[in-house]
């Protein structure tokens, strides 16, 4: 990991810098090396042409929900910010943009939604916006409606069928029931979208945590580990085969998900040991380098407002991504 280190901690690439930084190096939340460096990151970075994109009241392209045009608008540059490590405490332009979006997309069942009104509602973005906001540092009490739905639409606790379209909260046609249910994957359990909601799941803050929010993480890692995830062998659309992106380590990750961001929602609540984890950190470990990099293999080059790097390429974002997520892993086995 040394050597990998050293080339992350390069401070005339200020992003994956802090990054290292922060999640690697093992620095106090207070340390002045880290504050320096996340104060370059936001102003010499990936992150400052991201908010040089923002319009001052807070969204991207086009006012309203910001869901399309994919993957420059609102919903997707806020996904965004929050892995390139951004951070409300450092730019007041990413309060602004949490408050727009909470203003404008979340719904007062606590449904994000890729249109007006909570019908639009589908794991994938609720996890992605829910973690996302927590990441950036947002902490609106409305975030709290957004957990408890999430916890209710993967249990079903006082969620009515999608029939019943006169109850106050029920399902929807992608978000079709509960136990990651979604019409977009042929009313099937949807692995992808449950990685999103692992991911917001794991970072719910203690003083939100209820037993309802308990009930829904351990019926989301009991489908998650209920197949080898190195084989990924979840329901979908059509009955065949897993789409081969669960192989493809990418960034930034989007509703597309890969088998590294399963460890990623898993780790964090203390499940690195866990046997059933063991073949995919092998895989994930098969695609280190002598020097310790993992290559880019899944991109969004052209489509979004940065691009991290040529595929094939060793790429310091997804190096990042599997260093933290082995070093978390490791921190687990050890405890």
């Amino acid at each position: 990991m040394d050597t990998a280190l050293d080339w992350l901690l390069d401070p005339a690439d200020p992003g994956p810098c802090y990054l290292a930084l922060r999640d690697l190096a093992g620095l106090p939340a207070d340390a002045p090396e880290l504050l320096a460096a996340r104060q370059a990151a936001h102003r010499h970075s990936p992150i400052a042409q991201v908010l040089d994109a923002m319009d001052p009241t807070g969204y991207w392209v086009k006012p309203g929900p910001g869901y399309s045009p994919k993957y420059r608008s609102t919903v997707w540059a806020v996904t965004l910010l929050a892995q390139l490590g951004a951070s409300t405490e450092e730019d007041p332009r990413i309060a602004t943009a949490c408050t727009y979006l909470l203003e404008n997309n979340l719904n007062p069942g606590g449904q994000f939604s890729t249109g007006k009104g909570p019908s639009g509602t589908v794991d994938c973005i609720q996890g992605n916006l829910t973690a996302a906001l927590i990441a950036l540092g947002c902490r609106d009490p409305r975030l709290e409606k957004a957990f408890e739905w999430i916890a209710r639409s993967v249990t079903g606790e006082g969620v009515a069928p999608n029939t019943e379209r006169q109850a106050p909260l029920r399902y929807y046609a992608y978000k079709s029931g509960p136990g990651f249910l979604c019409g977009v994957n042929n009313y099937q359990p949807c692995a992808w979208g449950a990685v999103k909601i692992m991911l917001a799941l794991a970072t719910c803050p203690p003083e939100w945590q209820t037993p309802l929010i308990q009930a829904a993480t351990r019926q989301g890692v009991d489908f998650l580990l209920s197949v080898d995830p190195a084989q990924a062998t979840y329901p979908t659309y059509t009955g065949g085969a897993p789409s081969g992106n669960w192989w493809k380590f990418g960034f930034p990750v989007f509703y597309i998900t890969d088998m590294l961001q399963i460890l990623e929602a898993l780790a964090p609540l203390g499940l690195g040991a866990d046997p059933r984890l063991q073949n995919a950190i092998m895989f994930i470990r098969s695609k280190q380098d002598e020097q310790g990099r993992w290559p880019l293999e899944y991109d969004y080059t052209g489509k979004t407002w940065v691009e991290f790097g040529r595929k094939k390429q060793p790429n310091k974002w997804v190096t990042l991504r599997a260093l933290k997520a082995l070093s978390c892993i490791s921190s687990a086995s050890q405890g």
